[in-house]
């Protein structure tokens, strides 16, 4: 049996019980129009689309989506709203996502858009690890559509998996989607290209969001960052600029370099890991900002997480390794974590400054130290063997 078979049927096996290999759509745009292409029980079906039209798919969940009569550059900044919800590190969970939308009624039964005048943050990493990141970033895409007709909003600011998919780096992707790109003919950033659909809204994303008193951004944002960027409409031209170069291009350039690859507000984990930022600290980035509050993801807690007395909330709740997750919720001065049982919690500030590492042991460190101690056994089982 050829490699390329023995993944394609791997792929099938493994991706959640799926008994077909389901994909897309990807759309294409040239000269002569726009193409959208589906992969349906490992077969290619093409179909032609064209703006303002819903598409209906031949096979998958994604259908009944029209495209975008223009991608524009997404809002650095929105004025408060009278109610926000955030979540963050999909990571290919299409289902728990929705789950947890439905469960807080920012969508309906039906997975459309019920939050109102709501604003809804996806703050990063949408991709890789899990196998449903394509339905993911459509559902995403349509509920910013139902939103907007609805006077809300919903706003996607890039991770770091953004970043890394675009530029070619699938370190951390399913391999089904190497299976569909094989299919496809093309490599996977192709598959978000800037002929794309996709592949355009992705890049006009912004990387930090000012929502009112509050700054939304993927990783953190580092004390260093005035040095390298020291303004939010300048910080998000500077990344979308460069976004799907290459990690050599990137290098080439110290700045690059630092926002994309370094403790840039893709990667910073300092609110969470020594050496942590001060709380003096914390405060000038929240006076530069002009805000009350920073929202992170990026480093996985087991629920979210209020840092810094309620000046920095961590909402990364390992929705990504398929836990139920968390919602953060703002309204009425109000920060609440939702539950995918659809009930709340207020989140109180709590009482850390940034000056010790107080944070009990999360899932990410849990699994570290599992590893390692797996490691450790296999060492000592190796050691007692006989030459």
């Amino acid at each position: 049996m050829s490699f390329f078979k023995a993944l394609l049927l791997a792929v099938i096996s493994s991706c959640a019980g799926a008994q077909e290999l389901v994909d897309g759509p990807y759309v294409f745009h040239h000269d002569k129009g726009s193409q959208a292409i589906w992969v349906c029980d490992g077969a290619v079906k093409p179909q032609t689309v064209t703006t303002g039209t819903k598409f209906h798919a031949p096979c998958g969940s994604v259908t009944g989506i029209a495209l975008n009569a223009r991608n524009t550059a997404a809002p650095d900044e929105l004025p408060q709203p009278a109610r926000w919800a955030a979540v963050s590190d999909i990571h290919g969970q299409n289902e728990l996502f929705l789950g947890l939308l439905r469960a807080q009624k920012i969508i309906n039964a039906h997975n459309h858009w019920a939050f109102g005048k709501g604003v809804l943050v996806i703050n990063g990493d949408v991709f890789d690890r899990g196998p449903y990141q394509t339905e993911a970033l459509w559902a995403i895409y349509r509920l910013a559509q139902e939103a907007q007709a609805a006077g809300g909003s919903v706003q996607m600011v890039l991770g770091n998996h953004e970043s890394m998919v675009l530029r070619g780096d699938l370190r951390y992707l399913s391999p089904k989607y190497l299976v569909v790109a094989k299919l496809l003919q093309r490599t996977v950033a192709e598959l978000y290209g800037k002929d794309t659909e996709l592949g355009q809204w992705l890049r006009t994303r912004a990387t930090v969001l000012r929502l009112g008193d509050t700054l939304f951004v993927h990783g953190g944002i580092s004390p260093d960052l005035p040095s390298h960027a020291p303004e939010l409409v300048a910080l998000n031209a500077k990344i979308r600029a460069r976004l799907g170069d290459t990690r050599a291009s990137l290098q080439d350039d110290p700045q690059a370099s630092w926002l994309f690859l370094g403790e840039g507000p893709l990667w910073y984990r300092g609110y969470f890991k020594m050496p942590r930022a001060s709380s003096s600290e914390v405060d000038a980035l929240l006076k530069q900002f002009a805000v009350k509050r920073i929202v992170v993801g990026h480093t996985t807690r087991d629920q979210i997480v209020s840092l810094y007395g309620g000046r920095v909330i961590g909402i990364d709740a390992a929705l990504k390794d398929g836990a139920p997750g968390e919602l953060l919720l703002w309204e009425n001065n109000r920060l609440q974590r939702g539950l995918a049982n659809g009930s709340r919690m207020d989140l109180p500030a709590g009482d850390d400054d940034g000056t010790v590492n107080a944070m009990v042991p999360d899932a990410e460190d849990r699994a570290a130290a599992k590893a390692e101690s797996t490691r450790a056994q296999k060492a000592a089982q190796d050691a007692t063997k006989k030459p």
